[in-house]
């Protein structure tokens, strides 16, 4: 499975928390997700085929996951990581997400089709409808780190690193 992702980050002008910078993350939908904080959240990302284009993908799935269009600006790829178990690997883009107000549209988006359909609980027969994220926050890194799914640590070193700040 080959997801794409935008990994949205500003600086803030107080210098609070460290380096400044803070990420976008999107915590992830549904009953499993839930009740659960730490390691529970993601860049926007999704499935792209092999003949779509890693960020024209990580731009679409970005308009979709959070329900606004993802900022202009050029974004500078960080790469791919692997995680679920070496099931999916994610291609991600850095892009400054300076001026973004678009982060409460999650809360606020309809279902347009683009909704996570499962049975739930599994063999029940019951089936639920929801977003695959249920709100997107901003996020120091050092906080970041403790958010964010593992596989996808690398991506805030990563961040880091394409930005020259010391170590999250």
């Amino acid at each position: 499975m080959t997801s794409a992702g935008l990994l949205l980050y500003r600086r803030r002008a107080d210098g609070r928390d460290g380096d400044g910078v803070e990420v976008l993350l999107g915590h992830m939908g549904g009953p499993f997700w839930a009740r659960k904080d730490a390691a529970a959240w993601s860049l926007p990302k999704g499935e792209h085929g092999p003949d779509e284009d890693a960020l024209d993908a990580a731009r679409r799935e970005f308009a979709e996951e959070i329900g606004a269009a993802p900022p202009g600006g050029e974004p500078r790829e960080l790469g791919t990581v692997t995680q679920s178990g070496r099931r999916k690997t994610v291609t991600a883009f850095a892009l400054d997400g300076s001026g973004f107000t678009g982060a409460g549209a999650v809360a606020d988006r309809p279902d347009d089709g683009t909704w996570v359909e499962i049975e739930w609980p599994r063999g029940s027969g019951r089936t639920l409808r929801f977003p695959e994220i249920d709100r997107a926050e901003w996020f120091d890194l050092a906080t970041a780190r403790d958010k964010i799914v593992r596989g996808q640590l690398p991506l805030l070193d990563r961040l880091a690193e394409l930005l020259d700040l010391r170590s999250p």
